[in-house]
């Protein structure tokens, strides 16, 4: 098979493949509460689910110093390995999300992610549900100089992969990861599930926007 035609489809991890929403915002709480700071609503949150760790602290704490945003990081990491720790971390599976990887690995697509995720995360999640070895390419915030919507994740995943950028799709439920797809020259498709709204998707980019997995074949 020569590199033209190799097809890569690279995947946002929270909100498309896996609803963490609530382990998201329980450790945000955590780490804001525990140094007395206001605890930032759901919805801003939610807004800022997919941009580098740091980068999204920085927007819901905006007046906080760096070395502040900082420990407000590791508290927040530290609440997400002790509830993995505990198995009592809430990251299911969105419905069709395996069906889907699996379908479209045997139908000869290459796979990969990019994510806000760190790396032991995301390979955790993927491990647990016995996923990881259809991924050629893992792309996370924490392994890259500049996290979405910068396209390096991006550009990454397509070297990695060996794949031209008119040969790839991204797929995610943020404006930042329609964002970066543009930057990267990729197409991208947007998902209904997740943290943005399926109109903000398409007027920053996206080909389409999905109300459910089954529908991604046609998409393709």
């Amino acid at each position: 098979m020569s590199v033209n035609d190799l097809r890569l489809v690279v995947f946002d991890c929270d909100g498309t493949l896996v609803d963490s929403q609530n382990a998201i915002f329980r450790s945000m709480e955590v780490a804001f509460d525990r140094h007395d700071l206001p605890t930032p609503t759901r919805m801003a949150v939610r807004r800022i689910v997919g941009l580098p760790l740091a980068s999204a602290i920085e927007v819901l704490a905006p007046e906080a110093n760096p070395e502040l945003v900082n420990v407000l990081r590791l508290e927040y990491s530290n609440e997400w390995q002790k509830m993995r720790a505990a198995r009592t971390l809430e990251e299911p599976l969105f419905p069709g999300t395996r069906e889907v990887i699996e379908e479209l690995s045997a139908a000869g697509w290459l796979l990969g992610v990019a994510t806000g995720k760190s790396y032991n995360g995301l390979v955790a999640t993927l491990t647990h549900y016995g996923l990881l070895d259809h991924f050629v390419t893992l792309q996370t915030s924490d392994r890259v100089h500049r996290g979405k919507p910068h396209p390096e994740m991006l550009l990454a995943a397509l070297g990695e992969a060996g794949v031209d950028k008119d040969n790839a799709v991204m797929i995610g439920d943020t404006t930042f990861d329609i964002e970066m797809s543009r930057n990267a020259g990729v197409r991208a498709i947007g998902v209904n599930w997740g943290y943005h709204d399926a109109s903000e998707l398409l007027a920053t980019g996206a080909e389409c926007v999905l109300d459910n997995f089954e529908d991604l074949h046609v998409a393709l």
